[in-house]
């Protein structure tokens, strides 16, 4: 049983008399327990609602829609189920101190890897979890494999944990698809170990869809934790050069690369990236994998169809890692449109260390290296920079702060090409007609 948080107004709910408060009992004969039971009912053309009403009338309604139109039913979202591991490269066990709580919270959810594709090690799934996934077919899941010899997946974990592979055996045999991925650290689970995954999990395909190998990063907060180190260029190209000769081999024998590696590999490799077409369906885009190849794709676009506009000046701020990707497609743009669109690289000194990419940059960051910099009328900030849904950075500072601190007109947009081009384009119809009319004045 579930209790209604809001229900969308001119909603098919709305329009059956359903109100917040009342509480959902069971979907198609399927108990609600949690916002799962409801996600997965929910898009059957055939829906039987048992309701339990704030009153205490029971309710049973019977409803056809289409499976795309949602029911207009806001539900509490289920509190995530804590990670006990202690895993030698975690990112939250390096986070400086003197930020907001909830930044420290590690989850380990196999109901978020459901829902949001969010990786999980499944060390704290039990027999009842793993139930409920097979029956309802809770998939794909997104599972942080890091190593298939339990030994080193132990040290890795920093804890005793089962071994993985009979589960993943356990879940792929029961009709769940997998995406995986392993966190290289130099010396520790690559080499030797590398190939065992690598082999291990591909033999499991097509149950197992992808492994992504993912070069690990570290902050400058990594007191009193295990010694680890990154990828030296010529690691990281030796690493980059296998992928690819693994992939050459797995495409022949499964009809699928099966194995790609995470954007920032390459980059660290200072090497070419892959041509688009070989990360075949970006299954692990949001894992930083094909991000700067279909960046490359969707500036090309841009460039194609963009128009000269007029506007006043306009500045984008990116993190180090994809600067010059963007440098190059703002030069272009510049050139064709006759715009001015300033880009302005921010280096992270809160977390230090070798982080990098954009979605890791704190407001105090931007305030601080933005604030003697002429960044024209706007400041466009790429939406990754903020907690979804919200317009907040990772250390609470605001995009109104940053505004005010700054005295400029901040813009959050998509972080790709077409999220910049949109809004200029937005922007244009806004200034154009005024810059029109002081050109004809002098």
């Amino acid at each position: 049983m579930l209790e209604i948080v809001s229900i969308e107004p001119g909603s098919i709910a709305d329009e059956l008399g359903l109100q917040p408060g009342d509480r959902l009992v069971r979907l198609n004969g399927e108990q609600v327990n949690d916002l799962v039971d409801y996600l997965i009912e929910e898009p059957r053309e055939a829906l039987r609602i048992e309701v339990e009403r704030a009153d205490g009338e029971l309710w049973e309604l019977d409803i056809e829609h289409d499976s795309e139109e949602p029911l207009g039913i806001q539900l509490p979202h289920p509190e995530p189920k804590q990670c006990g591991n202690n895993c030698i490269f975690c990112f939250v066990h390096q986070l400086p101190r003197g930020m907001r709580r909830t930044l420290y919270i590690k989850d380990e959810d196999y109901r978020f890897s459901y829902l949001y594709g969010a990786y999980v090690t499944l060390t704290n799934l039990n027999e009842d979890d793993l139930k409920l996934i097979l029956r309802k077919q809770l998939s794909p899941l997104y599972i942080s494999v890091h190593a298939v010899d339990n030994t080193l997946r132990q040290k890795l974990l920093g804890k005793p944990a089962p071994d993985v592979m009979p589960l993943i055996r356990t879940l792929v045999n029961g009709g769940i698809e997998l995406h995986t991925q392993v966190v290289v650290c130099p010396g520790v689970n690559d080499g030797v170990h590398l190939e065992q995954t690598l082999r291990e999990l591909s033999a499991l395909a097509p149950g197992v869809k992808s492994l992504a190998i993912v070069p690990v990063g570290l902050t400058g907060h990594r007191q009193r934790l295990p010694e680890l180190r990154v990828h030296t260029r010529g690691e990281a190209l030796e690493l980059a050069t296998w992928v690819g000769e693994k992939q050459a081999g797995l495409l022949e024998a499964l009809g699928t690369r099966f194995i790609f590696a995470a954007d920032e590999l390459y980059l660290r490799a200072e090497t070419d990236f892959p041509p688009l077409d070989s990360y075949e369906d970006l299954a692990q885009i949001e894992n930083g994998v094909g991000l700067i190849p279909v960046f490359r794709m969707q500036a090309a676009e841009v460039i194609e169809t963009a128009k000269p506009i007029k506007l006043p000046p306009v500045s984008l701020v990116t993190g180090v890692s994809a600067a010059e990707e963007i440098r190059g497609f703002t030069e272009v743009l510049n050139e064709k449109c006759g715009t001015d669109l300033r880009l302005h690289v921010v280096e992270n000194r809160f977390f230090a260390g070798d982080v990098t990419v954009a979605g890791l940059l704190t407001g105090q960051d931007l305030l601080e290296q933005l604030a003697n910099v002429e960044l024209g009328q706007i400041l466009l900030v790429p939406d990754v920079m903020l907690r979804e849904g919200e317009d907040l950075f990772l250390d609470d500072v605001n995009i109104r702060d940053l505004a005010d601190h700054l005295q400029v007109e901040v813009e959050v947009i998509p972080a790709n090409p077409w999220g910049i081009w949109d809004m200029l384009d937005t922007l244009n119809e806004e200034f154009a007609p005024v810059l029109n009319t002081e050109d004809e004045e002098n």
